[in-house]
């Protein structure tokens, strides 16, 4: 394992956000090892840094700028959130390599617990039964990634009704839970995506 691995369980979106930034500077300055935030934040939605503010259709829960890549999204209790700070060039990883490992590591994550999933040509994000499961939303900076992806495993989907998810009209959105139609505890997810990231990098 070349990376730190920090579970915050359950924290705001904006406290979380302030860890993985100074996360990154201290990578950046070599006093630390590459570190792998894991979280489920309270109800918020995000906006990228290109994203659609009409996106957002009815602002129940509270509304964060980012620098992230992507459109809108919700996160909440229930659903899993990876921050990954990775130095990629000491890994010697360009950004596309990154995402398609990233895509792997949730689909093989997915398939432990009987989940066929995909990735659309056109879309982002993790696919399953034509509904998405997971979002993908990074950035780059100084070869040092912060954001992630988040996974839904137990996720309250209603706060996707109320935006247009990721950009993406008419997406249906979809969670580990209502897939199997059975409650999975959260940390077998956990324990699942680390494995594969210790596979993958």
């Amino acid at each position: 394992m070349l990376f730190k691995i920090q579970d915050l369980q359950q924290l705001n979106y904006n406290d979380t956000l302030k860890i993985q930034q100074d996360l990154r500077e201290q990578i950046a300055l070599n006093k630390l090892d590459d570190s792998l935030i894991i979280v489920e934040h309270d109800h918020v939605y995000t906006l990228g840094k290109n994203a659609n503010p009409n996106n957002i259709l009815n602002d129940n829960c509270n509304i964060v700028q980012t620098d992230r890549g992507g459109d809108v999204t919700y996160h909440g209790p229930g659903q899993l959130v990876i921050y990954p700070i990775f130095n990629l060039k000491k890994k010697n990883i360009g950004v596309k390599t990154y995402i398609k490992k990233i895509e792997e590591i949730i689909q093989l994550t997915l398939a432990d617990f009987k989940i066929d999933s995909h990735v659309p040509f056109k879309e982002t994000g993790v696919w399953a039964n034509n509904k998405k499961i997971a979002s993908i939303g990074i950035h780059v900076s100084r070869g040092i990634t912060m954001h992630g992806f988040a996974i839904n495993v137990a996720t309250d989907l209603s706060y996707f009704d109320h935006i247009v998810s990721c950009g993406i009209e008419g997406v249906k959105m979809t969670s580990v839970e209502k897939e199997l139609e059975k409650k999975i505890p959260m940390n077998d997810i956990k324990t699942a995506v680390i494995k594969y990231f210790n596979q993958q990098f």
